[in-house]
Protein backbone atom coordinates (compact mmCIF):
# COMPACT_ATOMS: atom_id res chain seq x y z
CA UNK A 1 0.00 0.00 0.00
CA UNK A 2 1.05 3.30 -1.07
CA UNK A 3 1.81 5.74 1.97
CA UNK A 4 0.38 9.29 2.00
CA UNK A 5 3.27 11.84 1.61
CA UNK A 6 0.85 14.46 3.41
CA UNK A 7 -0.47 12.38 6.39
CA UNK A 8 1.55 9.31 6.22
CA UNK A 9 -1.19 7.11 6.74
CA UNK A 10 -1.90 4.03 4.08
CA UNK A 11 -3.94 4.70 1.55
CA UNK A 12 -6.05 2.15 -0.84
CA UNK A 13 -4.93 3.03 -4.40
CA UNK A 14 -7.73 2.36 -7.08
CA UNK A 15 -6.08 4.19 -9.74
CA UNK A 16 -4.19 1.18 -11.82
CA UNK A 17 -6.27 2.57 -15.07
CA UNK A 18 -4.19 5.70 -15.02
CA UNK A 19 -0.93 3.89 -13.72
CA UNK A 20 0.45 1.22 -12.00
CA UNK A 21 3.71 0.74 -9.71
CA UNK A 22 6.86 -0.89 -11.65
CA UNK A 23 6.97 -4.49 -10.81
CA UNK A 24 10.02 -5.36 -8.95
CA UNK A 25 11.44 -7.94 -11.45
CA UNK A 26 10.98 -5.80 -13.99
CA UNK A 27 12.88 -2.72 -12.41
CA UNK A 28 15.98 -5.42 -11.17
CA UNK A 29 15.90 -6.72 -14.77
CA UNK A 30 16.37 -2.56 -16.11
CA UNK A 31 18.81 -1.97 -13.22
CA UNK A 32 22.09 -2.93 -15.32
CA UNK A 33 21.08 -0.69 -17.95
CA UNK A 34 21.62 2.24 -16.29
CA UNK A 35 25.10 1.55 -14.72
CA UNK A 36 26.37 -1.72 -16.75
CA UNK A 37 24.88 -1.85 -20.35
CA UNK A 38 24.71 1.83 -20.45
CA UNK A 39 25.90 2.29 -24.43
CA UNK A 40 24.05 4.12 -27.09
CA UNK A 41 22.52 1.29 -29.05
CA UNK A 42 22.93 3.14 -32.10
CA UNK A 43 26.77 2.98 -31.78
CA UNK A 44 28.73 0.37 -33.33
CA UNK A 45 31.74 -0.60 -30.40
CA UNK A 46 30.69 -3.24 -28.22
CA UNK A 47 29.18 -1.26 -25.10
CA UNK A 48 26.44 0.23 -27.45
CA UNK A 49 26.16 -3.05 -29.06
CA UNK A 50 25.53 -5.07 -25.90
CA UNK A 51 22.21 -1.88 -25.26
CA UNK A 52 21.21 -2.67 -29.31
CA UNK A 53 21.30 -6.41 -28.28
CA UNK A 54 18.81 -5.80 -25.16
CA UNK A 55 16.52 -3.53 -27.14
CA UNK A 56 16.23 -5.63 -30.27
CA UNK A 57 15.69 -8.71 -27.46
CA UNK A 58 12.75 -6.50 -25.67
CA UNK A 59 11.28 -5.56 -29.15
CA UNK A 60 10.77 -9.51 -30.09
CA UNK A 61 9.14 -10.22 -27.24
CA UNK A 62 6.95 -7.12 -27.32
CA UNK A 63 6.11 -8.59 -30.91
CA UNK A 64 5.39 -11.94 -29.69
CA UNK A 65 2.47 -10.72 -27.67
CA UNK A 66 1.20 -8.28 -30.81
CA UNK A 67 1.99 -11.30 -32.99
CA UNK A 68 3.70 -9.14 -35.20
CA UNK A 69 7.12 -8.57 -36.79
CA UNK A 70 9.41 -7.22 -34.88
CA UNK A 71 10.32 -4.68 -36.70
CA UNK A 72 6.94 -3.07 -36.27
CA UNK A 73 6.99 -2.47 -32.90
CA UNK A 74 8.55 1.26 -32.54
CA UNK A 75 9.06 2.36 -28.80
CA UNK A 76 8.33 5.80 -27.64
CA UNK A 77 8.49 8.35 -24.50
CA UNK A 78 4.85 8.63 -23.54
CA UNK A 79 0.91 7.38 -24.84
CA UNK A 80 0.81 10.68 -25.80
CA UNK A 81 3.94 10.63 -28.66
CA UNK A 82 2.55 7.18 -29.43
CA UNK A 83 -0.83 7.89 -30.33
CA UNK A 84 0.56 11.07 -31.71
CA UNK A 85 3.09 9.69 -33.88
CA UNK A 86 0.70 7.16 -35.30
CA UNK A 87 -2.27 9.94 -36.32
CA UNK A 88 -0.16 12.65 -37.44
CA UNK A 89 2.47 10.11 -39.48
CA UNK A 90 -0.73 8.31 -41.10
CA UNK A 91 -2.80 11.55 -42.11
CA UNK A 92 0.22 13.28 -43.18
CA UNK A 93 2.14 10.28 -45.22
CA UNK A 94 -1.38 9.47 -46.98
CA UNK A 95 -2.12 13.30 -47.57
CA UNK A 96 -2.27 13.03 -51.61
CA UNK A 97 -5.03 10.06 -51.23
CA UNK A 98 -7.18 11.70 -48.80
CA UNK A 99 -7.87 14.09 -46.05
CA UNK A 100 -10.42 12.92 -44.04
CA UNK A 101 -10.40 10.97 -40.35
CA UNK A 102 -12.92 9.65 -38.56
CA UNK A 103 -12.41 8.86 -34.70
CA UNK A 104 -15.15 9.27 -31.76
CA UNK A 105 -16.04 12.05 -29.13
CA UNK A 106 -14.92 9.24 -26.15
CA UNK A 107 -11.23 9.04 -26.98
CA UNK A 108 -8.38 10.02 -24.59
CA UNK A 109 -6.91 13.10 -25.19
CA UNK A 110 -4.15 11.97 -26.78
CA UNK A 111 -6.07 11.03 -29.81
CA UNK A 112 -9.03 13.97 -29.31
CA UNK A 113 -5.96 16.61 -29.40
CA UNK A 114 -3.90 15.39 -32.77
CA UNK A 115 -7.43 15.44 -34.77
CA UNK A 116 -8.29 18.85 -33.57
CA UNK A 117 -5.11 20.46 -34.44
CA UNK A 118 -4.93 18.51 -38.39
CA UNK A 119 -8.59 19.30 -38.05
CA UNK A 120 -7.24 23.11 -38.06
CA UNK A 121 -4.87 22.46 -40.29
CA UNK A 122 -7.81 21.74 -42.96
CA UNK A 123 -8.14 18.20 -42.54
CA UNK A 124 -11.98 17.07 -42.37
CA UNK A 125 -12.94 14.79 -38.56
CA UNK A 126 -15.76 12.99 -38.16
CA UNK A 127 -16.19 12.28 -34.19
CA UNK A 128 -18.70 9.78 -33.80
CA UNK A 129 -21.06 9.08 -30.62
CA UNK A 130 -21.42 6.33 -28.86
CA UNK A 131 -24.80 4.56 -29.17
CA UNK A 132 -26.79 3.88 -25.55
CA UNK A 133 -24.08 0.90 -24.26
CA UNK A 134 -21.14 4.02 -24.73
CA UNK A 135 -19.33 1.83 -27.61
CA UNK A 136 -18.98 2.52 -31.25
CA UNK A 137 -20.93 0.31 -33.78
CA UNK A 138 -18.73 -1.30 -36.78
CA UNK A 139 -22.13 -0.10 -38.61
CA UNK A 140 -21.70 4.05 -38.26
CA UNK A 141 -17.49 3.57 -38.88
CA UNK A 142 -18.55 2.11 -41.83
CA UNK A 143 -21.19 4.89 -42.93
CA UNK A 144 -19.05 7.12 -41.84
CA UNK A 145 -16.19 6.60 -44.44
CA UNK A 146 -16.04 8.23 -47.61
CA UNK A 147 -13.79 8.81 -50.50
CA UNK A 148 -11.82 11.14 -48.67
CA UNK A 149 -11.02 8.63 -45.33
CA UNK A 150 -7.35 7.72 -44.90
CA UNK A 151 -7.41 7.31 -41.06
CA UNK A 152 -10.25 5.82 -38.39
CA UNK A 153 -8.72 5.44 -34.97
CA UNK A 154 -10.93 4.27 -32.20
CA UNK A 155 -10.24 3.11 -28.70
CA UNK A 156 -10.09 -0.02 -27.92
CA UNK A 157 -11.21 0.29 -24.09
CA UNK A 158 -12.61 2.97 -22.72
CA UNK A 159 -10.53 4.52 -19.99
CA UNK A 160 -13.27 6.12 -18.26
CA UNK A 161 -16.37 3.65 -18.35
CA UNK A 162 -14.86 0.59 -19.46
CA UNK A 163 -16.74 -0.48 -22.32
CA UNK A 164 -14.80 -1.90 -24.65
CA UNK A 165 -15.54 -1.18 -28.48
CA UNK A 166 -15.61 -4.58 -31.23
CA UNK A 167 -12.21 -3.23 -32.81
CA UNK A 168 -12.03 -6.50 -35.06
CA UNK A 169 -15.55 -5.89 -36.40
CA UNK A 170 -15.04 -2.24 -37.17
CA UNK A 171 -11.53 -3.12 -38.51
CA UNK A 172 -13.76 -5.00 -41.12
CA UNK A 173 -15.67 -2.65 -42.10
CA UNK A 174 -13.06 -0.37 -42.48
CA UNK A 175 -11.39 -3.36 -45.03
CA UNK A 176 -14.74 -3.53 -47.13
CA UNK A 177 -14.37 0.35 -47.84
CA UNK A 178 -10.77 0.48 -48.41
CA UNK A 179 -11.35 -2.60 -50.45
CA UNK A 180 -14.23 -0.61 -52.28
CA UNK A 181 -12.32 2.60 -53.08
CA UNK A 182 -9.21 0.38 -54.27
CA UNK A 183 -6.82 1.99 -51.28
CA UNK A 184 -5.30 2.40 -48.05
CA UNK A 185 -7.85 3.18 -44.65
CA UNK A 186 -5.08 3.22 -42.03
CA UNK A 187 -6.97 1.83 -38.66
CA UNK A 188 -5.77 2.87 -35.72
CA UNK A 189 -6.35 1.96 -31.81
CA UNK A 190 -5.68 2.86 -28.96
CA UNK A 191 -5.09 0.02 -26.60
CA UNK A 192 -3.82 1.64 -23.49
CA UNK A 193 -6.38 0.41 -21.15
CA UNK A 194 -6.78 -3.11 -23.10
CA UNK A 195 -3.45 -4.20 -22.08
CA UNK A 196 -3.17 -6.76 -19.52
CA UNK A 197 -7.07 -7.80 -20.14
CA UNK A 198 -7.47 -7.98 -23.52
CA UNK A 199 -6.41 -10.08 -26.71
CA UNK A 200 -3.59 -7.68 -28.28
CA UNK A 201 -3.25 -9.70 -31.78
CA UNK A 202 -2.84 -7.15 -34.56
CA UNK A 203 -3.78 -9.64 -36.96
CA UNK A 204 -6.98 -10.85 -35.48
CA UNK A 205 -7.64 -7.10 -34.25
CA UNK A 206 -7.75 -6.13 -38.52
CA UNK A 207 -5.67 -3.11 -37.20
CA UNK A 208 -2.56 -1.15 -38.89
CA UNK A 209 -1.42 0.66 -36.19
CA UNK A 210 -1.71 0.11 -31.94
CA UNK A 211 -0.85 1.87 -29.00
CA UNK A 212 0.13 0.56 -25.47
CA UNK A 213 1.32 2.10 -22.68
CA UNK A 214 3.87 0.03 -20.16
CA UNK A 215 2.97 2.27 -17.11
CA UNK A 216 -0.60 0.77 -16.96
CA UNK A 217 0.63 -2.90 -16.93
CA UNK A 218 4.05 -2.28 -14.27
CA UNK A 219 6.51 -2.00 -16.67
CA UNK A 220 8.32 1.62 -16.76
CA UNK A 221 7.00 5.03 -18.40
CA UNK A 222 7.15 4.09 -21.69
CA UNK A 223 4.87 3.33 -25.57
CA UNK A 224 5.52 0.15 -27.56
CA UNK A 225 3.46 1.59 -31.09
CA UNK A 226 2.42 -1.64 -33.58
CA UNK A 227 2.82 0.11 -36.91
Amino acid sequence: MPKSARNNITTIYLDHAGTTAMDPRVLQAMLPYFTEHFGNPSSVHMVGQEARSALDGARDRVSSILGCRSGEIVFTGSGTEADNSAIQGASLALAGTGNHIITSTVEHHAVLHPCQYLENQGYDVTYLPVDSHGMISPQSVYEAITEQTTLVTIMYANNEIGTINPISEISEQVRLKSAEFGRTIVMHTDAVQAAGFLDLNVRKLGVDMLSLSGQNFMDPKVLASFT
